[in-house]
């Protein structure tokens, strides 16, 4: 059984999916504790309701994000791998060389292309035809790290960014559980 830190900071929609995952009999991990940058981030709450383990730290009250990192690493349980999931910071060297390739992000387009934190509305706004979800390996660079997984998500004529987002969403919370879950199988993490 492996176990896995999850960092998040918002609503917390892919850390539930992962979370359900994490229950099924075929399940071969364990979340062992959720990581989340915002004081008031709903997934708080999600969390909690799950018995799972809350660190919540505010980037402000440290020096930089090296003693921000250092102090999660002195928190962190035993865990095999980092698992970002809405996670709104880019990883530093701390985590990174802590973690080596070990830490698995998800984005909401079909890297490489529509990287950072607008990637639904990027695509929208290009008007792409398909776009899609990535799970990757995360490296010094914003979202430039190895594919491990893509699943893609038809643009209809007439869909609305709203919907867009929507599909995107139910996508995500497809792929990343089984991707991670497939890791883990691989002897990946």
């Amino acid at each position: 059984m492996k176990s896995l830190a999850v960092f998040a900071s918002g609503n917390g929609t892919n850390f539930e999916a992962l979370a359900n995952a994490a229950q099924a009999a075929d399940s071969h991990y364990q979340i062992a504790v959720l990581v989340c940058d915002q004081v008031q981030a709903p997934v708080i709450q999600k969390a909690a309701a799950r018995h799972i383990p809350t660190l919540v730290v505010n980037f402000k009250d440290y020096a930089n994000k090296a003693a921000a990192e250092t102090y999660i690493l002195s928190q962190l349980p035993p865990v095999d791998a980092l698992i970002l999931a809405g996670y709104m910071r880019i990883i530093g060297p701390t985590l990174l060389n802590a973690f080596p390739k070990r830490i698995i992000n998800l984005h909401p387009a079909l890297l490489p292309s529509f990287p950072g934190r607008q990637g639904i509305k990027d695509a929208f706004d290009y008007g792409v035809k398909v776009t899609g979800v990535t799970v990757h390996y995360v490296d010094a660079g914003i979202d430039t790290g190895e594919i491990i997984a893509q699943d893609p998500v038809r643009v209809s004529p007439g869909m609305t960014l709203a919907q867009l987002e929507a599909a995107i969403h139910h996508q995500e919370h497809q792929t990343f559980p089984a991707t991670v879950k497939q890791l883990i199988e691989e002897g990946a993490i």
